[in-house]
């Protein structure tokens, strides 16, 4: 019988001697601390601006089919651009890259805001601005991604780090589409457009007041066709990174554009308004962050690769769930543990690929993360807006909810190849010892 790994770093220790500081241990570098406070604060506005143009669009059109055209306009740019973002992130200077996106943000939100609250907003002028933030989002995806092993110094802090951000991205997922329900029912979506706008100073003034060494910033000889031949190759051939962004292209297809017909559901389905949809996208919001803060607990990147289609097919049978329920109550229950499944998935697949990455792939891996996780959710949306208008909202979900646990278990059929792949690496960081030959590869498997 297989001894879980996590159990042979050190003996149990007391209830009495137990603390739970090293949950936070990211924090100790002082960049990361910068990052988290501006962002704390940015990802709030964000989250009430995505709950605004979903709710705008449906107040505009009461149709399933534009959200899901919206979601596609704001979205595909990424799936256009980001590997080409990719080389840039790795040729550039990755803090300069992070607030030029900060700004360019800033004016989309601003001038969301000024067309909405001069009421003079439609849905194509709606459709331009979801297109200039996807081109944006193109861009700072894969930079955020790759900057954040530069403010964590200590490698061994950087699992920490990301499973911190994810508490921030979802404590803000709370909170924001709840505040946004209260302000658009108390006046209009153009003042949640408005705090965005407003909120990404803070994330402006966090990394400008960063110290990041010069010496990070490598430039590279080869051409952008070259570095970009490299990067496709590397996550080709590399069989734990290849499985785990297409178990991720297929949950972002499939699963993710459940989203879009949130404003459905709780208009039609639900029968209830804007501050219902606040709810079911607050309860979406605890569910994931209560999955972050499970993996901040965490000490190493040692078992999570189990937890990968574990945590897909909670998701699948969430949505399948949420697809049956009319009641609101029981909808919102629902979401719990969609959204445990959906980041603790996300959060998972995105600590193992950084941790195996090499650092001067690092920016062209993420963007192909980035294709993944983002890049395939505009058809995913054009197609759960589709289906939504020929089968209905509940019937989409359902099926989306289904092809997810599927793909779960396509992955947990390719585990034991890339755990063989896996250890050569993690024997190489020091996460797990050398294997002697009574022992196969008990270790990474747990």
């Amino acid at each position: 019988m297989a001894i879980d790994s996590d159990e042979k770093i050190e003996p149990e220790k007391p209830a009495s001697s137990r603390d739970y500081s090293h949950a936070w241990r990211a924090l100790r570098h002082r960049n990361f601390r910068l990052f988290f406070s501006g962002q704390s604060i940015s990802l709030i506005g964000t989250w009430m601006t995505r709950i605004a143009t979903a709710w705008l669009v449906y107040r505009l059109t009461k149709s399933s089919l534009l959200l899901g055209t919206v979601s596609f306009a704001g979205q595909i740019p990424t799936f256009l651009l980001a590997p080409f973002a990719g080389v840039l992130v790795d040729r550039m200077d990755r803090r300069r890259v992070l607030i030029w996106t900060q700004v360019l943000a800033m004016v989309q939100s601003l001038a969301m805001a000024a067309l909405t609250l001069t009421k003079l907003i439609n849905i194509h002028e709606v459709l331009a601005l979801s297109v200039f933030q996807g081109v944006i989002n193109a861009f700072d995806m894969p930079g955020r991604q790759a900057f954040l092993v530069q403010m964590v110094e200590d490698r061994g802090d950087l699992s920490n780090a990301i499973a911190i951000n994810s508490s921030m991205v979802n404590l803000a997922r709370l909170v924001g589409p709840s505040l946004a329900g209260l302000v658009i029912a108390a006046t209009n979506e153009g003042w949640c457009f408005l705090i965005d706008g407003v909120s990404y100073i803070a994330v402006i003034i966090s990394l400008l007041m960063m110290r990041v060494p010069v010496v990070a910033v490598k430039r590279a000889a080869a051409s952008m066709v070259e570095q970009l031949k490299e990067g496709w190759t590397y996550v080709s051939g590399f069989a734990p990174i290849r499985t785990i962004l297409l178990l991720f292209a297929l949950l972002s297809l499939m699963g993710m554009p459940f989203v879009v017909l949130m404003p459905i559901f709780a208009a039609q389905v639900l029968h209830g308004g804007p501050h219902t949809l606040g709810f079911l996208m607050g309860a979406l919001g605890v569910g994931a962050l209560a999955s972050a803060l499970s993996l901040v607990l965490r000490k190493s990147v040692r078992g999570l690769l189990k937890m990968i289609p574990i945590a897909a097919a909670v998701f699948g049978v969430g949505l399948v769930g949420f697809g049956l329920s009319h009641m609101q109550w029981l909808s919102m229950a629902l979401m719990l543990v969609t959204g445990f499944g959906m980041m603790q998935g996300l959060t998972v697949s995105n600590t193992i690929i950084q941790t195996l990455v090499p650092e001067d792939k690092r920016g062209r891996v993420m963007s192909y993360y980035t294709v993944a996780f983002v890049g395939m959710a505009p058809f995913g949306s054009l197609m759960a807006g589709a289906l939504g208008h020929s089968i209905g909202s509940q019937r989409t979900v359902m099926i989306s909810g289904v092809a997810c646990v599927a793909g779960a278990l396509w992955f947990w059929s390719r585990m034991k190849s890339i755990r063989v792949e896996m250890r050569p690496v993690y024997e190489q960081l020091g996460i797990i010892q050398p294997k002697v030959p009574a022992v196969v590869e008990e270790e990474v498997s747990h």
